[in-house]
């Protein structure tokens, strides 16, 4: 199997999975809040995150069925963060994966509470990981509170709301990027670990370390994109960034500058897993993603 192939395959496990949890009818009066779930959830996207903790598991030796529970409970949180990041009074944004965002197609209201619904679906569906110690489900719970909380991607999401309509320094605009992306980014790295029993210090670093550099060029790479990206090929608005007067990489740095950035933060998160057995497929993600055009 191809790398690809490899890529494909655990996109489908991923969506298969996800589809189940999500999906209810109540006949009560309230299915429209899974309607609005599975509208943003469902909508395609990379799965990159849950793609992340499938392969560090196999990297550990786990079993990735084992692991899919925390793959979907972190791929949920990612959604709910963009369903609240495109409301008017976040980014305000009309368009997500190629489609109206979801309060566009429901209403802000609904969009809300399907953001909430997500983030506390995924922490149940986390918890309803079978045929794992308890030991090892809490501690990947914690994992998710820990990247997704107010010392994580919220912190991040603060920070980025304070940035606008100023310049900050390029070390300000770094620390904003680990927290509001590359967060979710090295908890996917640890949680695959985690969830395959491998408690080890040094390779839980090291999953870390490259799921922090993954983030960072990832971002760099996404305000690339902004300027340089096509909106029926990216799936969202182009050129926001500087419309909305936001501190990113290109305008601090330029666009050159920028690309050999995330292709050196790219080759430094490949270094961290060189050598080691069962990493090719790390390796080629982060290479793969540079090359990107959504």
């Amino acid at each position: 199997m191809t790398f690809a192939e490899q890529m494909d395959a655990d996109v489908s496990k991923i969506e298969t999975a996800l589809e189940k949890y999500l999906s209810r009818e109540t006949g009560e009066g309230y299915d429209r809040i899974f309607e609005a779930v599975k509208y943003a959830a469902m909508a395609g996207g990379k799965r990159l995150r849950p793609v992340i903790v499938l392969a560090f598991c196999r990297l550990c030796g786990g079993d990735v069925d084992k692991a899919l529970p925390f793959a979907c409970a972190l791929e949920m949180i990612h959604t709910y963060s963009l369903i609240h990041d495109d409301l008017p009074c976040m980014d305000n944004d009309d368009l997500r994966r190629g489609r109206p965002t979801c309060h566009k197609v429901f209403d802000e209201a609904t969009a809300v509470l399907a953001g909430d619904g997500l983030l506390t679906a995924a922490f149940e569906t986390a918890a309803s990981a079978e045929n794992l110690p308890a030991g090892t489900v809490l501690q990947c719970i914690r994992l998710l509170g820990r990247a997704a909380g107010m010392n994580g991607m919220i912190a991040g999401q603060v920070l980025d709301m304070g940035a606008e309509h100023r310049e900050i320094s390029f070390d300000e605009l770094c620390l904003l990027q680990s927290l509001k992306t590359g967060c979710l980014l090295w908890a996917a790295c640890e949680l695959g670990c985690t969830a395959a029993g491998n408690d080890d210090e040094d390779m839980l670093a090291k999953a870390h370390e490259y799921g922090e550099r993954l983030g960072l060029a990832f971002q760099i790479q996404d305000d690339l994109l902004d300027i340089e990206g096509d909106t029926a090929v990216l799936g969202k608005t182009t050129g926001k960034d500087a419309r909305d007067e936001k501190s990113t990489f290109p305008s601090l740095l330029g666009a050159e500058a920028c690309r050999r950035l995330a292709d050196d933060l790219t080759e430094q998160a490949a270094r961290t897993l060189a050598g080691m057995p069962g990493s090719d497929f790390l390796i080629w993600l982060a290479r793969r993603l540079m090359g990107r055009t959504k």
